[in-house]
C-alpha cells in the first residue's frame, strides 16, 4: 500500500511539474515586444535622409510624445565624404555612424540599416535592381510587423526635377509596398508563423504579426515647391517643451554629418552666428505630403488625426489590371509609365497630379527619355517620330519610323546631348508621332539644366 502511495506521489509530481512548466512558458511567452513599438516608422535611403524632415520629427517627439523608429536601406556607401579619404564600405561604416548619432540626439535608437547598395543617379529601376528589390521589401516588412507602426514617412516615389536620386525613389516605392503588403499574413508567411519551439533554439519561423499601418507620407527632393495636399506644419513654431523653434532643434540632427558637407556645413554655420535664414532655406521644401489613410482622417489634417491604440484590419489594394488601349498612342516610357500603374495600384492616383513629366539634366551630359508606340488597332501601321528640341540640344538617337504589329507596344529609347549652357528655366522637349503625314501624337517634357546633376 505504502509503495502504491509512492508511485501516486511520483506520478502526481510529475503531472503538476508539468503544468507549472507549460504555465509558465505561457506567461514569459509574450504576444509581441513591446519595446519596439513605434508611432512613426521613417524609412529612408541614406544616412542623413533623416535631416529634411527633422523639424517635423521634432515636434512628434518632443511635443506629441511620439515614438519614432529609422530604417536606412544604404549606408550610403557611393556618397562623398567631406571629412576625410575613406571611400565606399569605409565610408558606409562612418555613415552609419553619423546616422546613428544623429537620430540618438532626438533619443531615436530602434534604428536598422539594411544592406541595400547606395547606387547614386536618378534611376529607380537601378535602385531597386541594385538593391534586390524583393531582399529589400522583406526587411522592410518584417520592421513593419515589429514596430507595429502606426504612421509610415518615406521619400515621394515619383521622377522630379530636383536631386530625384534613384534610391530616394525606391525607399518610396518599396515604403509604399510595406504599408500595403505587412498586414496580409500570406505575404512572407514565415515571419507570421508560430515559432514551433518558442523557448528553444533553431527556429525557422519568427512568430511575428501581421500588421496594418494607417497612415502613409511622404517628402520630396524636388528643387521646387511642390503643391501636394498635406498636414500643415510650420517649422518656426516654438517647441511647447523646448522653447525654442523646431528648425533650431532640427539643425541639431545635422551637425553629425560631417562627411556630407552639404548637410552639416549650413547647420555649423547658423548654430555658429545665430542667422538660421540660409538654412531654413535648405529646408523650406521639405512637406509632407499626404499619401493615404485607412482611418477616417481629412489630407490635410494632422499626421495623428483619426489614430488611436487599436489595430485595424488589413485593407487589400486592387491588382494591377492591364490598361486596354483602343488607337495609337505616344506616351513616356520607363519611370515615368511605371509611376502612372503604381500609383493607381496602391491608390495614390493624386500624386500623378504634383508635376507634368520634368527633368533636370547637367550640362553636356547624356541624356535618355524612354517612349512608348502603342498600337491599339488590329492593323499594322507606320509610325514616324520627330523630335523638336531646345536650343543648344543635340540628338543622338530616337528620329525615325517604325513598323508597328497589330496590338503591339514598342519601346523607342531617345538619346540626346544636353546643351552645354545651364538654364534658368524650364524649357521643352518636344516629340511628335507622324503617320501617313499627319500628326497623331505627341508628348513633351519640361527640361532644365544645371551646371551639375546626379547622372541620369
Amino acid at each position: 500500500m505504502k509503495q502504491l502511495f509512492n508511485y501516486a506521489f511520483i506520478i502526481f509530481w510529475i503531472i503538476e511539474f508539468f503544468i507549472s512548466s507549460y504555465n509558465s512558458v505561457a506567461e514569459v511567452y509574450p504576444s509581441g515586444d513591446r519595446r519596439f513599438k513605434s508611432d512613426i516608422l521613417l524609412i529612408v535611403a541614406h544616412p542623413d535622409d533623416e535631416t529634411a524632415i527633422g523639424s517635423y520629427l521634432a515636434k512628434a517627439i518632443y511635443d506629441l510624445n511620439k515614438k519614432v523608429a529609422v530604417i536606412y536601406i544604404t549606408r550610403g556607401t557611393g556618397g562623398g565624404n567631406s571629412n576625410g579619404i575613406e571611400q565606399s564600405n569605409a565610408l558606409g561604416l562612418i555613415r552609419e555612424i553619423e546616422g546613428r548619432e544623429a537620430v540618438s540626439k532626438f533619443g531615436i535608437t530602434n534604428v536598422w540599416f539594411l544592406d541595400g547598395q547606395d547606387t547614386p543617379g536618378q534611376d529607380v529601376f537601378h535602385s531597386l535592381q541594385n538593391w534586390g528589390h524583393g531582399k529589400i521589401l522583406e526587411q522592410v516588412i518584417r520592421i513593419v510587423r515589429l514596430t507595429q507602426s502606426e504612421v509610415i514617412i518615406s521619400w515621394l516615389p515619383g521622377y522630379v526635377a530636383g536631386e530625384n536620386h534613384g534610391d530616394h525613389q525606391a525607399a518610396g516605392v518599396i515604403a509604399t509596398e510595406a504599408f500595403d503588403l505587412s498586414g496580409n499574413p500570406t505575404i512572407f508567411p514565415t515571419q507570421i508563423a508560430m515559432p514551433r519551439e518558442p523557448q528553444d533554439i533553431s527556429n525557422f519561423s519568427e512568430g511575428l504579426s501581421a500588421w496594418q499601418a494607417k497612415k502613409i507620407y511622404y517628402f520630396s527632393d524636388a528643387s521646387h515647391p511642390l503643391q501636394a495636399p498635406g498636414p500643415a506644419f510650420d517649422m518656426c513654431e516654438i517647441s511647447t517643451s523646448k522653447k525654442i523653434p523646431y528648425y533650431r532643434l532640427a539643425a541639431e540632427l545635422h551637425l553629425e554629418h560631417l562627411t556630407q558637407a552639404d548637410v552639416s556645413t549650413i547647420a555649423q554655420k547658423s548654430l555658429q552666428t545665430g542667422d538660421f535664414n540660409n538654412f531654413k532655406t535648405l529646408l523650406s521644401n521639405f512637406k509632407l505630403i499626404f499619401g493615404k489613410s485607412l482611418v477616417k482622417s481629412n489630407p490635410d489634417a494632422d499626421v495623428f488625426d483619426g489614430i488611436d491604440s487599436l489595430p485595424i484590419a488589413y485593407q487589400p489594394q486592387m491588382d494591377y489590371q492591364p490598361e486596354t488601349r483602343s488607337g495609337f498612342h505616344l506616351e513616356l516610357g520607363g519611370a515615368f509609365s511605371f509611376y502612372q500603374d503604381f500609383w493607381k495600384v496602391h491608390a495614390l492616383e493624386h500624386l500623378g497630379h504634383l508635376v507634368s513629366p520634368e527633368m533636370e539634366v547637367a550640362i553636356g551630359s547624356y541624356v535618355h527619355i524612354p517612349l512608348l508606340l502603342v498600337n491599339g488597332t488590329s492593323e499594322s501601321m507606320e509610325i514616324c517620330l520627330v523630335s523638336q528640341l531646345p536650343e543648344g540640344w543635340q540628338e543622338v538617337s530616337g528620329t525615325d519610323c517604325y513598323q508597328l504589329n497589330p496590338h503591339q507596344i514598342f519601346p523607342v529609347q531617345t538619346f540626346f546631348f544636353a546643351s552645354s549652357q545651364p538654364q534658368s528655366e524650364f524649357c521643352d522637349l518636344i516629340w511628335h508621332a507622324l503617320r501617313k503625314g499627319k500628326t497623331v501624337g505627341e508628348v513633351r517634357v519640361k527640361i532644365i539644366v544645371r551646371e551639375w546633376t546626379l547622372p541620369q
